[in-house]
């Protein structure tokens, strides 16, 4: 493929694409893609697809999902901020926003079934703990292609999608998000089906660095700072990447942004390894994790093994930038949410509500300059409000699997 060439960050070589997540020599090292074009031009697409030129793809997904950037003066004064711009993923089609998934992971499925469908097909799965799994099912319905989706039990309930053309199927397992990976990576041995890949997919990354591409665009410049949730940590690799881009292209500043990641208290391993200044993340950084996962007001941001310290991965990110780590409670989440919806008429999800939180908290500790140009990434919201005016209905559950379940009990499930 010629728009682009993948590059292995740990041996520093480049490897062939077949919806490839790996270099295959051994290197742990993330993938970075290499774009022929250096200079961003919009494209004469739809939604998420108008940055064709910085996304893995040839093919192009009919869609209206994009990424929008915009400015809440009532907000921004409430803060004392004079340059904030928000980025939102999601359903508020008041300010053009039409992802009816309702979150920022929509931006990473769509190149990644463009992806898979230039490398030749197949069934995908996923792992997710609801935001992920409803944007893979909610793409996967809307353009005919199969994917197997693992979550918790308790999160299944989450998966609503605009219409159910049976292409989406569902399973759980007893547990939380950690589980459902396991689980996944079971059924993906013995079926043979294609991992949608996580951080290494570099579609999936891509994909969410839209939402960086989108900010620069509308602000005409990189922001000074830049705020977001985060669980696994990806969307602040993502950002990186696409910062380093429109550094590249020369019409966006010479400066990284710095980066300000937020994880959800008690739950937060990423923020204290990198507070302490340890590229890996010990026992001690997990707590309880079972335990804490459940307290969190955002269990989507609950990665228990983050790319972190993988080469290209967030600790890598956040040094290159000087960045910081901040953990917000649920306390502080649910008072953020209240404060975004006195001024917008859209109910934030949980991991966005931490995103505002950890601004407001960094504001408030004197940790950014208020006259910066700030970008705040809100990731999702306005599930509710699709619900009802989509018409959205629950995904039916084909079955739950179980770790005490035989390879070919599973097997059996599986084809039926």
């Amino acid at each position: 493929m010629g728009d682009y060439e993948l590059l292995c960050l740990d041996g520093w070589e480049y490897v062939p694409e077949n919806y490839t997540l790996s270099c295959g020599n051994g290197h742990g090292g993330l993938l970075r893609t290499v774009y022929s074009k250096k200079r961003l031009d919009i494209a004469n697409h739809g939604g998420v697809f108008r940055f064709y030129d910085w996304l893995p793809v040839h093919s192009v997904i009919n869609t209206e999902s994009a990424p929008i950037a915009f400015k809440n003066e009532e907000l921004s004064k409430e803060l004392g901020l004079s340059d904030l711009w928000i980025g939102f993923t999601g359903y508020y089609p008041e300010r053009g926003a039409k992802v009816k998934s309702c979150t920022f992971k929509e931006m990473e499925a769509l190149p990644t079934f463009a992806r898979l469908r230039d490398c030749g097909g197949g069934t995908i799965i996923v792992a997710s703990a609801g935001n992920t799994a409803r944007a893979f099912a909610q793409t996967a319905n809307d353009i005919g292609n199969d994917c197997v989706i693992v979550v918790p039990k308790k999160s299944y309930d989450r998966l609503k999608i605009t219409e159910d053309r049976g292409f989406a199927r569902l399973y759980t397992v007893d547990g939380d998000y950690a589980d459902a990976i396991r689980m996944a990576d079971r059924v993906t041995a013995l079926m043979g089906y294609v991992p949608e890949g996580g951080a290494k997919n570099v579609a999936r990354r891509d994909g969410m660095g839209t939402v960086m591409l989108e900010g620069a665009v509308t602000m005409g410049a990189l922001p000074d700072y830049y705020f977001q949730g985060v669980g696994s940590g990806t969307g602040g690799i993502s950002a990186w990447e696409a910062s380093m881009r429109l550094i590249g292209d020369g019409r966006f500043g010479d400066r990284l942004p710095k980066l300000c990641l937020a994880q959800n208290a008690p739950f937060t391993p990423m923020a204290k390894a990198w507070n302490q200044g340890r590229r890996n993340i010990t026992d001690e950084d997990l707590g309880d994790a079972e335990k804490d996962v459940a307290e969190v007001y955002a269990d989507v941001l609950t990665n228990r093994k983050p790319p972190y310290s993988v080469k290209g991965g967030v600790f890598d990110a956040m040094s290159a930038c000087g960045g910081e780590f901040l953990e917000v409670t649920n306390a502080e989440a649910k008072e953020a949410e209240k404060l975004w919806m006195s001024f917008e008429d859209v109910r934030p999800d949980p991991a966005a509500s931490v995103a505002l939180a950890s601004l407001i908290k960094a504001v408030n500790d004197g940790k950014v300059n208020r006259g910066s140009k700030i970008f705040l990434n809100m990731t999702g919201g306005g599930l509710e409000r699709a619900v009802k005016e989509c018409n959205m209905k629950a995904v039916a559950v084909a079955e739950e699997l179980r770790f005490d379940m035989s390879d070919d009990e599973i097997r059996g499930i599986m084809n039926a």
